[in-house]
């Protein structure tokens, strides 16, 4: 399975052959070095690990200088691993580069990030509740989430609030992955992937690339 780090730099749109708009998202793919290849005889399970983006040298920790001198390279600021199912698997020694040509033969792709964080929120925003009408009779509530009533019990199980109840509270910065996003096009000059359709985050977040599980 290919799988990449990279970079939202934002969307745009581009016509398509039958002349409509279609809105892309541009992502800046790696270059990722391989931090650690793990193995089941070394570590217990089978796994590759990638990292991306350099760290400014003021801002360097001495456990991630030595855990990049094994690799050869700087410390990165996004790393994450993904599990293999067997040593074969990988490809990739430690130290070698990845680049956007890994997905040069793939259509779909699912994409990980990380929402944009909205704060504190209402029932309105946050799940979108109607709210109380907004005519007579209605004062200082037009917002509220209504009476939670017996759903506030869980009976049996102590007073305590029921599990997914929609209330007000905290609203983004939560892992999101969007399926099936059609590759539109690869520049393997610049490390760019090109897809349809909008993905989690703002402009400059960190995403995770790889191909679509349910499409191909």
């Amino acid at each position: 399975m290919a799988k990449l780090l990279g970079k939202k730099i934002g969307m745009t749109q581009i016509y398509d052959e039958s002349g409509s708009i279609v809105p892309i998202t541009v992502i800046q793919m790696g270059p990722c070095k391989v931090m650690q290849v793990k193995t089941s005889e070394t570590d217990g399970y089978n796994a590759i690990q990638l990292g991306y983006d350099d760290v400014k040298a003021s801002r360097i920790k001495k456990p991630q200088e030595g855990h990049a001198k094994k690799s050869k390279t700087t410390p990165k600021r996004f790393i994450r691993e993904w599990r293999l199912d067997n040593d074969s698997e990988s490809e990739y020694q430690v130290g070698d580069d990845v680049t956007v040509s890994a997905f040069a033969e793939i259509k779909y792709v699912d994409i990980s990030g990380t929402s944009k964080g909205k704060g504190y929120a209402g029932v309105m925003k946050r799940h979108g509740f109607g709210g109380f009408p907004a005519s007579h009779g209605t004062e200082r509530k037009h917002r509220a989430p209504g009476s939670i009533s017996s759903f506030a019990s869980d009976a049996g199980h102590g007073g305590n609030l029921k599990k997914g109840k929609r209330m007000a509270g905290r609203m983004g910065g939560a892992r999101v992955t969007t399926r099936n996003h059609q590759v539109i096009s690869i520049d393997e000059e610049k490390n760019l992937l090109i897809v349809k359709g909008a993905i989690a985050g703002a402009s400059g977040g960190y995403v995770e690339v790889y191909n679509s599980r349910t499409k191909r």
